[in-house]
């Protein structure tokens, strides 16, 4: 199981690449306003699909104590949208989870949380964003699909958000969830350099 967090903006222009004459200036397109009206999504997913999102309310961000209930929300959702794993639980088999190092996702609660699910963590470095599948795989993907959407309320990216959650087959997950121990082996022959 893995997990991140992204900011949904509600004007998402299209941008453009173009090649230019040495020289001579190149177009420029609109960056999403950063500014703007935008809502933070909190996504945790797995090789099967999308187990548990939320986005928050307007104006906040992710603390401890959030990121705490939002590991007891992700473990009822686990149990309710995975009903194998209720007896894969039984067979004493984890959940190992893979989250960045943000201070929220570091903090001594929701360590304590996580510990008392009986989870494992899975190591990640700081700074890796190549290591992380939300980054490589899922936000890249809907960064694409997200190009030119434009959003009136919070509903209307509620509804694409779950739609577009939807419209992604099994084998999409997997093949992001299965990318990572190629990217980490990548990882350790390059010396943590970056790759990409």
């Amino acid at each position: 199981m893995t997990g991140d967090e992204k900011w949904i903006y509600f004007e998402n222009p299209k941008r453009k690449k173009s090649w230019v004459t040495p020289g001579k200036a190149a177009t420029s397109t609109a960056k999403p306003n950063r500014f703007g009206k935008k809502r933070m999504l909190c996504v945790w997913w797995d090789q099967e699909g999308v187990v548990y999102h939320e986005l928050l309310k307007p104006g906040e961000t992710v603390n401890t104590v959030r990121y705490q209930q939002q590991i007891i929300d992700l473990n009822h959702a686990l149990l309710d949208n995975r009903p194998e794993w209720t007896e894969r639980k039984k067979k004493s088999v984890k959940v190992i989870l893979q989250h960045d190092n943000a201070p929220a996702h570091k903090a001594k609660p929701v360590q304590d949380t996580i510990k008392s699910l009986g989870w494992e963590l899975l190591p990640h470095p700081p700074y890796s964003p190549d290591l992380a599948p939300s980054d490589y795989h899922l936000f890249s993907s809907m960064g694409h699909a997200l190009k030119e959407q434009h959003f009136k309320t919070s509903e209307e990216v509620e509804n694409w958000l779950s739609e577009w959650f939807s419209s992604k087959a099994t084998p999409f997950f997997r093949r992001g969830i299965r990318k990572l121990p190629e990217r980490w082996l990548k990882c350790v022959e390059s010396d943590g350099n970056y790759f990409e």
